[in-house]
């Protein structure tokens, strides 16, 4: 019998791997990218996210935790994405810290991040992403990665809660707050910048009000 490609994955099988990369590498630049606003800390963090993956796979539960989430990998590799994203906006802190303990290094905190619409793809209107990203990284960390995960990234509620080892629930309350408040700040902040705000009905980036292709129930997100 032939074995899943989650079996085949946590044997090591490295044409296994490929496939893994070929059906998720796109959508984790993507949402390394709406995170970072950086094309190159964007595919630095997938390149991160497979090498982890590759170092982890002997912990990849052999069968999914949710039967209805398909094989289950999409969230196993958000997981590793988050934690990567984490490490690298931790390093990122500490080498501005030490850049400020320089003299004399303006260019350094005068260079503009590398931000345009063209690093996550079809998103049209940059100005309304550079304002959600701007309201975004005024919340909480886990308001911020549950916003990205269900709405910019789409897992569901439950794929959401295996990527970051936490309740559904918990994920749904997150959610609830993380939309509220980002709605708010991101209207004053393209407000501030450009005297417009997101069209009604929209979340702030570009999405419509839920996540999931099929919008089955206002309550529900699309399986992964």
């Amino acid at each position: 019998m032939d074995l899943s490609l989650r079996a085949r994955i946590r044997a090591g099988d490295p044409e296994a791997f490929a496939e893994l990369f070929s059906a998720h590498a796109q959508a984790l630049y993507g949402h390394a990218a709406r995170l970072t606003g950086d094309r190159g800390a964007a595919e630095d963090a997938v390149s991160l996210t497979f090498l982890e993956a590759w170092r982890l796979r002997d912990r990849l539960r052999p069968e999914p935790p949710d039967p209805d989430e398909g094989d289950g990998l999409r969230p196993w590799l958000y997981g590793i994405a988050t934690n990567v994203l984490r490490n690298s906006r931790r390093a990122a802190r500490r080498h501005r810290a030490a850049l400020a303990r320089i003299p004399d290094r303006r260019t350094d905190r005068e260079t503009v991040p590398d931000f345009a619409d063209e690093v996550v793809g079809r998103m049209a209107d940059a100005e309304r992403l550079a304002a959600a990203r701007a309201a975004l990284h005024r919340l909480r960390r886990d308001e911020r990665e549950v916003f990205a995960l269900c709405v910019w990234s789409g897992l569901s509620y439950a794929a959401a809660a295996d990527a970051l080892g936490v309740p559904a629930s918990t994920v749904r309350s997150r959610l609830a707050r993380a939309r509220q408040r980002l709605r708010r700040l991101a209207e004053a902040e393209l407000r501030r910048t450009t005297g417009r705000t997101p069209a009604a009905g929209q979340e702030p980036g570009g999405r419509s009000e839920r996540p999931g292709r099929d919008r089955r129930s206002a309550d529900e997100p699309h399986r992964a």
